[in-house]
């Protein structure tokens, strides 16, 4: 149960752990609940130093204050190079929008921002609630369900799918590409895991050369495909070049397939976890929207972030030395009691609610509007369908450290 009873005997033991604590080498108790050992951290270091050079924020007040400061750097060359070396992942996360500093990360943001406005997301919301629909259609029919593979993770494929056009038949590799990249940025990723990454951007970058050159030479409607409005650029001439293009297609199905599904899945399985909390949600279906902010905040679908300090930087009342390396607790933060009352108690109607789920500041994600979309008619149609819907048996979990998330979520649908 996530924010439980503590894993620690004494505060002496609680202490020990702080001051041995790396973020490589964490107890397999940490990624079924991670909560109370943040709480430690919060309390006793909460800005640790992970090795030298490397620091670890837990506090709301010093993650937040780190997202607006202009010397945290998010490009990741520094970071990446040790870790990737010369390869296709190092080529794509240090030319992905999130991953970048301005001029590009602000040229990047503006095309990809434009092509997601609020009339894109608006004409997006009845084929959401089609396909919401027809998968429920299938999990009826069904009855006995995993909430990740019958449902979850089949929602943010379709979704990003469709805004770049994606063929349907095209579709199936797309989920394990994304998984398999994405996977590469964890703490201390296995010579497994990195083969895997790089040759899923090789992959991609082959399928995508051959989707990218048909859509140039039949373009669709830049108001409803993103991908040509991405090729084609802003009025004023502004454009991608051609790796920038590929690399940000990359970024779109990848973030917004891994926060979505986790997103959805996070939330059922705290839903259902709390039956007190989704029987209030299923006779205030109203309260939908601040139902979903909460689901972000108590379990963060992304945990960690990452920065590099670009000139002296002070962080907690410490001075730390440009080319600091600063790990943000996404998932820590978002539990800070002094931030958010009762933080470990899940609350569909909490406000205010300024969760650090999605970044902050510059650096917020582009594509959250679309999130929150997805879910707020996942999750709400769902309960409308099923609210006698109940756990079937143990969930596995995904066992990565910085996406928290699902690998199966059995459960029991009936209708009303």
């Amino acid at each position: 149960m996530a924010g439980g009873a503590s894993p620690f005997v004494s505060e002496r033991d609680e202490r020990e752990f702080v001051r041995a604590f790396r973020l490589t080498e964490v107890p397999p108790e940490f990624i079924d609940d991670p909560y109370p050992y943040y709480a430690a951290l919060r309390r006793h270091a909460p800005v640790h130093e992970l090795a030298a050079g490397s620091i670890f924020l837990t506090s709301y007040a010093d993650v937040t204050a780190v997202y607006r400061d202009p010397r945290a750097s998010s490009d990741k060359k520094k970071e990446f190079g040790p870790k990737f070396g010369d390869s296709p992942l190092y080529e794509h996360h240090t030319t992905s929008l999130v991953f970048n500093d301005p001029p590009l990360h602000t040229r990047v943001r503006r095309l990809i921002m434009g092509a997601l406005n609020q009339r894109a997301i608006a004409r997006m919301e009845p084929g959401v609630v089609a396909l919401v629909d027809a998968l429920l259609d299938r999990m009826a029919a069904k009855g006995r369900v995993d909430l990740i593979d019958d449902f979850a993770a089949a929602i943010p494929v379709e979704v990003i799918g469709n805004l770049l056009e994606v063929p349907r038949d095209e579709r199936g590799p797309l989920r394990g590409w994304s998984l398999a990249i994405l996977s590469a940025l964890e703490p201390a990723p296995s010579r497994a895991l990195l083969d895997e990454g790089n040759r899923a951007v090789r992959d991609f970058l082959a399928y995508l050369e051959r989707l990218i050159a048909e859509r140039r030479r039949r373009p669709g409607d830049p108001e409803v495909d993103v991908l040509t409005r991405l090729i084609q650029g802003e009025p004023d001439g502004e454009r991608l070049t051609e790796r920038e293009l590929l690399h940000q297609c990359i970024f779109l199905l990848n973030a917004g397939h891994e926060t979505t599904t986790n997103l959805i899945g996070n939330g059922l399985h705290a839903l259902l976890a709390h039956r007190d909390e989704l029987e209030r949600l299923v006779a205030e279906p109203g309260l939908i929207a601040t139902a979903v902010e909460e689901l972000l905040r108590f379990e963060a679908p992304l945990q960690l972030n990452n920065r590099l300090a670009t000139e002296e930087i002070e962080i907690g009342g410490r001075s730390y030395p440009a080319g600091t390396f600063i790990t943000l607790g996404v998932g820590a933060a978002n539990r800070d009691p002094d931030q958010f009352p009762d933080p470990d108690r899940l609350d569909v109607g909490r406000r205010p609610n300024r969760h650090v789920a999605f970044g902050h500041g510059d650096h917020a994600c582009a594509g959250m509007n679309v999130a929150r979309l997805e879910a707020r008619i996942a999750i709400g149609r769902l309960l409308a369908r099923f609210p006698r819907i109940a756990a079937d048996g143990p969930p596995e979990r995904d066992r990565r450290v910085r996406f928290r998330g699902f690998r199966h979520l059995p459960a029991r649908v009936a209708q009303a």
